[in-house]
């Protein structure tokens, strides 16, 4: 899907050639002359038209427009939220007729009106056809976002490239980690981020289980043992300004499949564990967004990937690996495996002297039960980088919460045969996995989002949703932002 962004004059007899016209009406709209701008008016003034966002009115072939279909949607104010209301609400007209080419009249430009619109519609006009010819693929192919006045359009420029950067890095990650686990095998991530490497400013290097091995991810190496799908680490690099700044550093899980291992886990829902690689595929994706929209920063994505099976192969609950850092652990549940092949990744990061290290992972169903599918777990010691996650959640409605990290979390993680054992007990169960990796850490600035609540939908609407990448390219942007003020102070 192709957005542009132009002025129109809705009192203007010139509208662009399309097959509809979707008109956003705030409630205080005001009357005027040209026949166009009074129908408006006209239906704003319907009580159940302007009661609240997204009462829709759709007309076939209006006297006063040369289109073919004109769609009216309350939108209350120019608010974010109510623009996600209207533009919700007009999807199913524009799936109707099967539109190719739509305009959509934004009434006034606010700061993330167009990010909200332009994601709002791409999400609703989503469809995923990779492995089901049957489906009908999405029609609409070109969206015209008009804002009143020129002015108005200069002043949104840099939030368009924002928001076209974010649409196509969230459908990255949604449309890797929908495909079924035969189709996203750790050799097929590597070859994506290899192919999204070939970018400007970008690089990729992709390790086998000769150098994981040669590296000491022991660890990662017992998950991976158990399946006949080799791993790989995937390391890119996308670098927007000088070396010596130093890089954030991503660590995605990419469990491509969890079948929970020897301790396996029950048959039913059992298909949706091929998003466990969401946080690898959220890396997917923001590096996708990085590519469309090239800041002066720089990013590490550390992709640590492998199938989690039972086999004569499989580590066995009992089992002690060593570490990267030389850690020893107790493998008491091998469906606490996220942990196991991120630990390593965590360690490894350390060699890229990052300025802030944050893992996403599809880590713990008490996550679920914690928060459910609102908001992403957020964990770090750090305040400041809590902080500024937190606010990229708030400003790119992509939500986060922090839960605490207090050492006596980590009792529950004591073993009598190893450093550590790789899970605690029931009770508190996101925080103690929390806690087991911030013993790979070091003395990085290290942020952890678990994504197990919100990273897919299940039931009819089953489908993974591209979170968080609004908030990871929130963050890192505003990153640039806090880089420039440092520079000039």
């Amino acid at each position: 899907m192709n957005f542009e962004l132009k002025a129109i004059d809705l009192k203007s007899a010139t509208l662009p050639k399309t097959d509809a016209l979707v008109i956003l009406v705030p409630n205080d709209v005001k009357p005027s002359r040209d026949a166009l701008s009074a129908l408006i008016h006209e239906a704003s003034q319907s009580a159940n038209f302007k009661e609240s966002a997204g009462k829709v009115l759709s007309l076939w072939k209006p006297a006063p427009v040369a289109v073919d279909r004109l769609v009216l949607v309350s939108c209350a104010s120019a608010q974010p939220k109510h623009i996600r209301q209207a533009i919700q609400a007009a999807a199913p007209a524009i799936k109707n007729i099967q539109a190719k080419h739509v305009t959509l009249c934004l009434p006034t430009w606010v700061d993330n009106a167009l990010t909200v619109a332009m994601q709002t519609l791409a999400e609703a006009m989503y469809v995923y056809t990779a492995t089901k010819p049957s489906a009908k693929p999405n029609s609409l192919k070109r969206v015209v976002l008009g804002l009143p006045t020129a002015q108005s359009v200069k002043q949104a420029k840099p939030e368009f490239a924002y928001a076209c950067a974010l649409v196509a890095g969230i459908a990255k990650a949604k449309e890797w980690a929908n495909l079924p686990a035969n189709h996203a095998t750790p050799s097929a991530l590597a070859k994506a981020a290899q192919a999204l490497a070939r970018n400007t400013h970008m690089r990729c290097e992709v390790l086998g289980p000769r150098e994981i091995a040669k590296l000491g991810m022991g660890a990662f190496q017992a998950v991976a043992q158990g399946s006949q799908e080799p791993a790989r680490f995937i390391v890119l690099h996308y670098q927007g300004t000088a070396k010596t700044q130093a890089p954030t550093v991503l660590v995605g899980k990419g469990i491509t499949f969890d079948t929970g291992g020897i301790s396996i886990k029950p048959a039913a829902g059992m298909d949706e564990m091929k998003f466990d690689m969401c946080g690898a595929a959220s890396v997917l994706g923001t590096f996708e967004a990085l590519a469309h929209l090239k800041p002066a920063i720089n990013v590490v994505g550390l992709i640590p990937t492998c199938e989690n099976m039972p086999s004569g192969t499989a580590i066995k609950p009992g089992d002690v690996v060593t570490s990267m850092d030389g850690q020893t652990i107790e493998i008491l549940n091998t469906d606490a495996e996220g942990r196991l092949i991120l630990c390593d990744a965590l360690t490894y990061a350390k060699r890229f002297k990052p300025q802030a290290v944050i893992d996403i992972a599809t880590l713990t169903g008490a996550c679920v039960v914690s928060l459910g599918a609102v908001r992403s777990g957020l964990f770090s010691p750090a305040d400041a980088l809590a902080q500024a996650l937190m606010a990229a959640g708030d400003a790119s409605h992509d939500l986060c919460w922090r839960l605490p990290l207090d050492d006596e979390y980590a009792e529950g993680l004591k073993s009598n045969f190893a450093d550590v054992a790789n899970v605690g007990g029931r009770d508190g169960g996101a925080i103690t996995a929390a806690k087991f990796l911030q013993r790979f850490v070091g003395d990085m600035p290290w942020a952890h989002l678990d994504i197990a609540g919100s990273a897919w939908k299940s039931g009819v609407s089953k489908g993974a949703t591209g979170r968080p990448v609004g908030l990871l390219l929130n963050f890192l942007v505003h990153q640039q932002t806090n880089s420039r003020k440092r520079t000039n102070a």
